[in-house]
């Protein structure tokens, strides 16, 4: 080989070698920033792994508190609802400890008041008689002052004492005959009676016949038939149907015997007064027995619904409370058997609550009319905003319509005008009927 060829070796080595160095050198270098690189990674790796880590913890702690409050507010609220349950035990007990003093408020008042007309009544009647007697014991004295002057007149004066005397004692015997017989030996009279007491109760509270209340209504099934209980075979036909807004119907019977009562009222001896409480007792228990027995709730129309019980009126609180005091659970007795009793001063808070309950819902249906009424008038409002709003968009439109056609008349490089002008003056003839307006060019040659 020659010297150039051993240079070129020489150069060609140096440089492989060189570029093997280089070579070498960078992938160094790579690898070292691949390990840096991986460090990176793994350190970020780490700290998210731990980010994960302090997370799920947190989400743990998260669970765990949601658990707590879940079971602080469950305990929360059963203990508002242990409260809500005490406070309207208390409010319960509160208004049946006002209404029994209430009541016998009432019923002191009422005893008072009938003492007085008692008083009043033996007064008027003592009183005539005393006159009466008066006027014998004037005639007396005259006939000891003159056994022979006026004789004549005295015997008169006694004879109509006696007349008048008689006549005010059967009167007064009559009447009371007559209402002893009419409350006493006639059932249908006697239930008449309460039933007129109850009615006046009905429209005293302002309720009113045929929407709050039906009387002596025969009950009837979906095809309009009369409906008869199953065991009597009798016409289904209570004395009064209440009704509440939401088609729950109560049930009152009036129920009125006397004559127990009147017995054990006239009789003097305890034996009799005891035989006569016993009636009574058992005259109230036969009937409470009659008008379970006629299971009104279960022949109630159909779509309405019915409480469990019906409503026993007895409008002679005197009665009732003789029969209670020989059978202190005589109520729940009742109860049992579906029936309440009830006494006039009773039933009228019951009878409010009704009235009041129509009240709410008259509200309640006068507030959805305001409501519907309101709506309405707000919707009427936006179909006349919209309507408004179409008119004034279509306005504008013609009114940019009409610029636009106005422009195409009014002189102008592209007038209309200006273009028939022009055909006139290259000698088409216009018609004299029907001239075209002036232009600025003719009103200066004018």
């Amino acid at each position: 080989m020659d010297t150039i060829t051993w240079i070129i070796l020489i150069v060609a080595v140096a440089l492989i070698a060189l570029l093997v160095f280089f070579w070498l050198l960078s992938a160094s270098r790579g690898r070292r920033r691949f390990r840096e690189a991986l460090s990176e990674r793994e350190a970020a790796l780490s700290e998210k792994k731990e980010a994960l880590i302090r997370c799920e913890g947190e989400l743990a702690a998260a669970r765990s508190l949601r658990e707590s409050d879940a079971e602080a507010n469950e305990k929360a609220l059963r203990l508002l609802r242990e409260a809500n349950e005490t406070a309207l035990r208390q409010q319960i007990e509160s208004i049946r400890s006002q209404m029994t003093a209430e009541t016998e408020k009432l019923l002191k008042q009422r005893e008072e008041a009938l003492t007085k007309k008692a008083e009043e009544t033996f007064q008027n009647i003592s009183g005539g008689l005393g006159k009466d007697l008066k006027a014998m014991q004037e005639a007396f004295d005259a006939q000891k002052k003159s056994q022979t002057e006026g004789a004549a007149q005295m015997k008169e004066a006694m004879e109509q004492a006696v007349k008048n005397l008689q006549s005010q004692t059967s009167s007064i015997g009559a009447k009371a005959d007559n209402l002893a017989s009419a409350l006493k030996g006639q059932n249908k009279t006697a239930g008449g009676w309460g039933e007129v007491i109850l009615y006046n109760m009905l429209l005293n509270e302002g309720m009113v016949e045929g929407r709050d209340f039906d009387r002596e209504e025969t009950l009837r099934d979906a095809l309009g038939q009369t409906l008869r209980n199953e065991d009597s075979s009798k016409r289904m036909r209570p004395d009064y149907i209440l009704h509440y807004p939401d088609r729950t119907e109560v049930i009152i019977d009036a129920k009125v015997s006397l004559d127990a009562y009147s017995d054990w009222f006239a009789a003097e001896d305890p034996a009799a007064k005891e035989d006569a409480a016993q009636r009574n007792l058992q005259a109230i228990r036969a009937q409470i027995k009659d008008l379970s027995g006629k299971r009104y709730p279960h022949y109630i129309r159909e779509g309405y619904k019915t409480l469990d019980y019906v409503v026993m009126f007895v409008p002679n609180y005197g009665s009732l409370q003789l029969a209670k005091s020989l059978s202190p659970n005589l109520f729940n007795e009742a109860y049992t058997q579906g029936v309440l009793l009830a006494t006039e001063e009773t039933l009228m808070p019951f009878l409010r609550m009704i009235r009041i309950a129509w009240t709410n819902y008259d509200q309640a249906r006068n507030q959805e009319k305001i409501i519907k009424a309101a709506q309405n008038m707000i919707d009427r409002v936006h179909d006349f905003s919209k309507a408004h709003a179409t008119m004034g968009d279509k306005l504008r439109d013609a009114l940019r319509q009409y610029d636009i056609v106005s422009a195409k008349i009014d002189d102008g490089g592209q007038s209309i005008l200006t273009s028939a002008r022009q055909l006139i003056r290259l000698g088409v003839p216009k018609n004299p009927k029907k001239p075209l307006p002036e232009g600025p060019e003719e009103e200066q040659n004018d």
